[in-house]
């Protein structure tokens, strides 16, 4: 008897144990700072404390509610105490927000970003998936890119999650030191023209922070921009270096004088493709047409299309194109196109473009129509009203071509 009451008790213990872990689980669900507040080391203890909380920033609560203060974790795993009147499992508009004006954290609605952030102070700042510096790289930012930050460590050597959420599938991890307020352009360009000429790293370091910052900052900046840099370049006297730099120098003076939005459309509306010989009428041809020219297609798939911007959901991969097709209706779409010797874009007939284009060459000749990222390097873009052309280069010769429609 005393060994079945015992075995009782144990199944009793374990699914007590059970019903706590879930009820502790579900107080870890995440809840709210409805208020400028800061992470404190202990409770009741307003004076020393971890980090700055902004309104709506996500926490996890630790602890129950003890005196008005409740134990939790912050988004970069940092834990403390934060007052329970600040904490709430929802946000309204109701929400009376105490603003601190020593939270170096900025609020959403200037020209970069819409909730709260800062931004990168490095070039080409690595964002990793945890706080540690051996862990993946998610992403690579540059000098000025907004990041989101709800939380911010007083510590310049912590980590800060400038994801804005908890979610390991988002979130992203990168050190207080490398965020701040955004940098000035000017400010950056005279710091580079007052170091020495002999101390070539730190040039080089801040000539890449002009570079980066200049693309977040419009087309105008890129011209002082690279001026700079290839002096740098030269200084190192790193070929690559210098032809890539030459390149971009060459692009940032085209983008300054980017055609307006009517010049470029009515520059590309009449673009058709030539396939093999044959043209396209646009972007188009009968599905008959395009099995005559190519065959059978190596694969059909069917492309979820949310937005409904494609002729079909049905796609013919080929070799040498992908095109979106309506066996119905016989019509067919061009969607991407690789561009070699039986294949280009023929925009009119004095610019034509096929594999026999060089990077520099369309630089040249087209700057003046096309967009262009640092994200995206030999990627460029002309826009037209409802859709765009994506014109992209390897190995400094013309690669392919794909057409994008807005949703």
């Amino acid at each position: 008897m005393a060994e079945k009451n015992k075995t009782f008790q144990m199944k009793k213990y374990r699914i007590l144990l059970f019903f706590l872990c879930s009820i502790l689980a579900q107080a870890q669900d995440h809840s709210y700072i409805k208020s400028d507040t800061k992470l404190f080391t202990s409770k009741n203890n307003t004076g020393d404390f971890l980090g700055y909380f902004k309104y709506s920033a996500q926490i996890q609560l630790l602890s129950e509610n003890e005196n008005g203060w409740y134990k939790v974790k912050a988004d970069n795993f940092s834990e403390g105490f934060v007052e329970a009147k600040f904490v709430g499992k929802s946000l309204n508009a109701a929400d009376i927000k105490t603003k601190d004006p020593e939270n170096p954290i900025l609020e959403g609605g200037d020209d970069y970003y819409g909730g709260n952030h800062l931004f990168v102070l490095a070039a080409g700042l690595k964002a990793r998936s945890a706080p540690d510096k051996n862990s993946k790289i998610k992403e690579i930012l540059n000098t000025g890119d907004p990041v989101a930050v709800n939380y911010l460590p007083k510590n310049q050597e912590e980590w800060v999650n400038i994801s804005g959420n908890f979610d390991s599938e988002y979130a992203k991890f990168t050190l207080r030191k490398f965020i701040g307020k955004r940098p000035d352009f000017n400010t950056l360009l005279k710091e580079f023209d007052k170091l020495d000429e002999t101390k070539i790293n730190e040039r080089k370091t801040a000539g890449e922070r002009i570079v980066e910052l200049a693309w977040n900052s419009g087309y105008d900046k890129l011209i002082p921009a690279y001026q700079r840099y290839n002096l740098v370049a030269k200084q190192l006297n790193d070929p690559k270096l210098i032809e890539d730099t030459e390149l971009n120098f060459l692009l940032a003076q085209g983008l300054a004088k980017q055609k307006t939005p009517e010049q470029i459309t009515a520059f590309i509306k009449k673009a058709e493709f030539v396939l093999k010989g044959t043209k396209t009428k646009s972007l188009y041809l009968s599905q008959k047409d395009l099995v005559k020219l190519f065959g059978k297609p190596t694969k059909k798939a069917n492309v979820e299309d949310g937005c409904g911007i494609y002729l079909s959901d049905l796609f013919y991969y080929y070799p040498d194109l992908e095109v979106s097709v309506d066996e119905k209706k016989n019509q067919a779409e061009i969607i991407k196109v690789f561009i070699n010797e039986n294949n280009k874009l023929v925009i009119n007939t004095n610019s034509i473009l096929d594999n026999t284009v060089s990077e520099k060459a369309f630089i040249e000749k087209y700057g003046t129509y096309i967009e262009a990222s640092i994200k995206s390097p030999h990627n460029y873009y002309i826009h037209m009203e409802d859709s765009q052309f994506t014109i992209v280069f390897k190995d400094g010769k013309l690669f392919s071509i794909e057409i994008f429609f807005d949703c």
